[in-house]
């Protein structure tokens, strides 16, 4: 009997070992910071100083050389034949018949919709006047791991015109989270780091090359660690084979890029349907290389591929198997 005994007692031992971790890692919630809606403002002020600078010496200034693989002339060549020509919603399958551009003195954004390798891509055009209007929130407003509720409802809370999933830091252990110019994870994991700076501009660094706080202190307003990036110095960074660990080929996608200072495109795509086939890393790239994007940057994709405008989801989220949002960490938002 006390032979069989430690057996069965280790088995048990194990199996909830196991389910604890699963759970922790997955399931149990932690706030680490509630009412997280600090805002550090500061770096705009010296952002301003530099307003009378080209777009191009504003980007310049921040740009080391990354060194990174650039596709071939062949591999950017290697595109769909499907359409391409954008159309305004209005009345697609989604429902929403609003207005396709919003503006103020603050922003203009224009929505438009895609047909392009088998897949309908939304894309949100976005001139601020500063880049102080690009928020991103938390959900529940609260820093922590496994946090989370629907885009939409995040972006209702705080009264956003326009926005997409983030990076769905919450399931993540390490890597920078920088948000509204406030360091809520310091922790390096050798990762791509996509930087948007108070200036307006963009750029992927490295996290081996900068803390986050040092980060902070050259103007970095947002700051995501999922990637890979796509556009880097107005050319595709990826090739056909690279992929995000674990992910299909094709995939709902989420991405940012900027055209100019100040300058943005949020772009999303359907998928994992049967109107929508998905996009591929290297079909998302040549697509936002298309909208003449100089850097552009891979958000969460698949179940968490989300775009709200107005009040409505705009695109078709797919999760377990069904349309409808799934739940994220975080998002990016006017």
């Amino acid at each position: 009997m006390k032979k069989n005994l430690w057996p069965v007692v280790s088995t048990v031992l194990l199996a909830a070992f196991t389910i604890y971790i699963t759970l922790d890692t997955f399931v149990i919630s932690k706030g680490y910071n509630t009412n997280a809606t600090e805002m550090n403002t500061a770096m705009f002020a010296e952002a301003a100083d530099t307003s009378d600078e080209s777009a191009g010496s504003i980007a310049s200034k921040h740009s080391k050389g990354s060194g990174k693989h650039h596709s071939s002339s062949s591999e950017k060549n290697a595109t769909s034949d499907d359409t391409s020509a954008s159309y305004a919603i209005s009345d697609s399958a989604n429902g929403y018949t609003g207005e396709n551009t919003v503006s103020t003195d603050d922003y203009t954004i224009t929505l438009s919709e895609y047909y392009q390798n088998e897949t309908r891509i939304y894309v949100a055009d976005v001139t601020l006047s500063s880049a102080r209007f690009l928020k991103t929130a938390f959900a529940d407003d609260t820093y922590g791991k496994n946090v989370t509720a629907t885009t939409s409802s995040i972006a209702e809370s705080n009264g956003a015109v326009l926005a997409i999933n983030g990076d769905y830091y919450g399931v993540q252990e390490s890597g920078y989270v920088i948000r509204n110019g406030v360091v809520y994870r310091s922790t390096a994991n050798g990762s791509d780091v996509l930087c948007i700076y108070a200036d307006g501009t963009m750029e992927v660094v490295n996290d081996a090359e900068y803390t986050a706080e040092e980060l902070v202190s050259m103007g970095v307003w947002q700051a995501f660690t999922f990637g890979p990036a796509l556009i880097e110095d107005s050319e595709v960074a990826v090739d056909t084979n690279t992929e995000v660990d674990r992910a299909k080929t094709s995939n709902p996608r989420t991405a940012i890029g900027v055209i100019d200072a100040n300058h943005f495109v949020f772009v999303v795509s359907d998928g994992r349907t049967s109107e929508s086939e998905g996009l591929s890393l290297y079909e998302l790239a040549n697509f936002m290389k298309d909208l003449g994007v100089t850097t552009a940057y891979n958000l969460d994709g698949g179940g968490s591929s989300t775009m709200y405008f107005n009040g409505y989801v705009i695109n078709n989220p797919t999760s377990g198997g069904s349309i409808k949002e799934r739940s994220v960490s975080d998002i990016v938002y006017i």
